[in-house]
């Protein structure tokens, strides 16, 4: 097992809130979603990927990086994890579960969300802050942003071309299960702009580029979707895991 994120938040119903965070053996990200999580009010728990035991979570991040077998494809072997069997069982009841990156490849994979991620168009690795429109604030995840605003947040990715067939792509929009879109530049031939979708549920979302990198003033882009912030301030991401506490608070799991 990997250590205890947890610290002590001011808010005791936040704080009761347990949010998962898978590691995998290449896993860059986790310790930057277990400090979101805790920024935001709750309390993160570590989740060993061979370990079939969610630890009484009640939601759970799949943060970015690698995983073991992104050889073959990304996510391709980690979907078999003992452990993702357990987040499937879990999210098909209702839990909300987030995959960032190499989480949102893993969910395809696991077939928790439609369509696939592929090298960029341009063949290379790209590192940039990204500026999204929020589409779908009806998720577990976006219930805190307005409908259509933005957010700049960075993205690190190879293989971040999102792909599917026209008929799934049509069906994402029509049901508004797109949730965000890369806004004014499309960073790596995505079909339609798309950077994050939603399950019909609206509890299982993932994007490509990475929110708990701009939780944290002075840690973060140099920018906000509001305009100028100064050197590292930016902190638009935060509000995807203050979204997704507020929602189970809402939904007494508090």
């Amino acid at each position: 097992m990997i250590g205890d994120f947890s610290v002590a938040p001011d808010n005791d119903a936040l704080r009761a809130l347990r949010i998962g965070i898978v590691t995998f053996p290449g896993t860059l990200d986790d310790r930057d979603a277990a400090r979101a999580v805790t920024l935001a009010g709750g309390t993160a728990v570590g989740l060993w990927h061979n370990e079939a035991n969610l630890q009484s979570v009640d939601a759970v991040i799949i943060p970015g990086g690698f995983s073991y077998g992104d050889y073959l494809r990304a996510g391709a072997i980690a979907r078999f994890a003992p452990l993702m069997e357990k987040v499937v069982d879990a999210s098909k009841g209702g839990m909300p579960v987030l995959g960032i990156c190499n989480g949102f490849q893993i969910l395809t994979e696991a077939h928790l969300l439609p369509g696939s991620m592929i090298k960029n168009d341009h063949l290379k690795f790209m590192c940039r802050d990204q500026l999204l429109r929020v589409e779908n604030n009806s998720t577990a995840w976006t219930a805190g942003y307005e409908k259509n605003s933005g957010m700049v947040i960075p993205l690190k990715n190879q293989d971040g071309q999102y792909v599917a067939d026209e008929k799934t792509l049509d069906e994402l929009e029509g049901e508004g299960r797109v949730v965000f879109r890369y806004d004014g530049f499309n960073p790596n031939g995505s079909r339609r702009d798309i950077a994050g979708i939603t399950n019909a549920a609206g509890n299982v979302v993932g994007l490509m580029p990475h929110p708990e990198h701009a939780v944290e003033a002075g840690f973060g882009p140099d920018s906000s979707a509001y305009g100028e912030v100064g050197l590292g301030y930016g902190t638009d991401g935060l509000g995807i895991f203050t979204s997704v506490l507020t929602s189970l608070v809402a939904g007494g799991k508090s």
